[in-house]
């Protein structure tokens, strides 16, 4: 299997188990507070890697290692937490259609402020597609619109957006992906500790010995943090940023096809056209690099 084969697959993956992380999140809200499930799903993500490799990231100089700390910022720590601070002033799906924004995003950034790429008419074209088929899936009436929900989630895409190219950058510095994303858990973790100070006054450790928060913060920490961003970040220094962050498109549709196949819950015409009008952005979005890998097997067929 080629590299670029197994970094649409990690994508694909990724994208799969996050699907479920809101199912788990919401449960979880019921006996933690936000800031309790963002550090704690991320301190078993930071020691699942460290069992996992040993292996520590070197401190070489300040210019690597800031890449490090400002991803744990923006990637780790801001991403999520304004996310889940957004879902309590506005609906989850307003949080799902703006975090979908998220590839375009990551283009606009690539573009516009690094200066790098160009974003070619079909991935505009691809990026429209997904966002009507996302709309359709999402929204069952009236918009529902919340200025301060909305705009927190709409920053918490721009960090996500800016942490896939800073993850882009650090792949350049030789190191693991593993020991990379141990560095990059180890500064969140720390952004955490301040909040996390100033928001609870007890820690209720019976909260842990029920089975549902035992299993949910598990899956969470092992699954959805350790795994994902390792996977997450293979396909970021595979694809590029922009290429991995078109899978985010796929969530929200994935999501209605889970509830769909394992609670049963109908699936509608206007859903029906929602999927197909996502899946179709995404191929579109895909093209100019089809395109463009089809076209350099060729020149070197040609020239071989």
């Amino acid at each position: 299997m080629s590299e670029t084969a197994k970094g649409h697959l990690s994508a694909g993956l990724t994208v799969a188990i996050w699907t479920l992380t809101f199912i788990s999140t919401k449960v979880l809200l019921k006996d933690f507070l936000p800031i309790e499930i963002l550090f704690i799903r991320f301190l078993i993500g930071f020691i699942s890697l460290l069992i996992v490799s040993r292996k520590i990231v070197p401190f070489r100089n300040w210019r690597e290692e800031r890449y490090y700390l400002i991803a744990g910022l923006l990637g780790v720590f801001l991403y999520y937490y304004l996310e889940n601070v957004a879902l309590t002033f506005t609906l989850a799906m307003n949080v799902g259609v703006i975090g979908s924004v998220s590839p375009f995003m990551t283009a606009l950034i690539s573009r516009f402020i690094l200066k790098q790429g160009t974003i070619p008419r079909v991935f505009v074209l691809g990026f429209i597609c997904s966002m009507i088929g996302i709309s359709l899936i999402s929204f069952s009436g009236t918009l529902n619109v919340n200025p301060l929900g909305d705009g927190l989630a709409l920053l918490a895409t721009v960090c996500w957006a800016a942490y896939s190219l800073i993850v882009k950058k650090i792949s350049t510095f030789g190191q693991g992906t593993i020991a990379a994303t141990q560095r990059i858990f180890f500064y969140g973790l720390l952004w955490m500790v301040p909040v996390l100070f100033f928001s609870i006054d007890t820690f209720d450790f019976s909260r842990f010995t029920q089975i549902t928060n035992f299993g949910n913060l598990i899956f969470l920490g092992v699954g959805a943090s350790a795994l994902c961003f390792v996977t997450w970040n293979f396909s970021v220094k595979t694809l590029g940023a922009v290429r991995a962050a078109v899978y985010i498109y796929t969530i929200p549709m994935l999501t209605t096809l889970a509830s769909v196949l394992i609670l049963a819950e109908p699936l509608t015409v206007r859903t029906f056209f929602g999927i197909l009008l996502t899946l179709t952005g995404l191929v579109l979005s895909e093209l100019p690099n089809f395109l463009r890998q089809r076209k350099i097997r060729a020149n070197k067929r040609l020239h071989d």
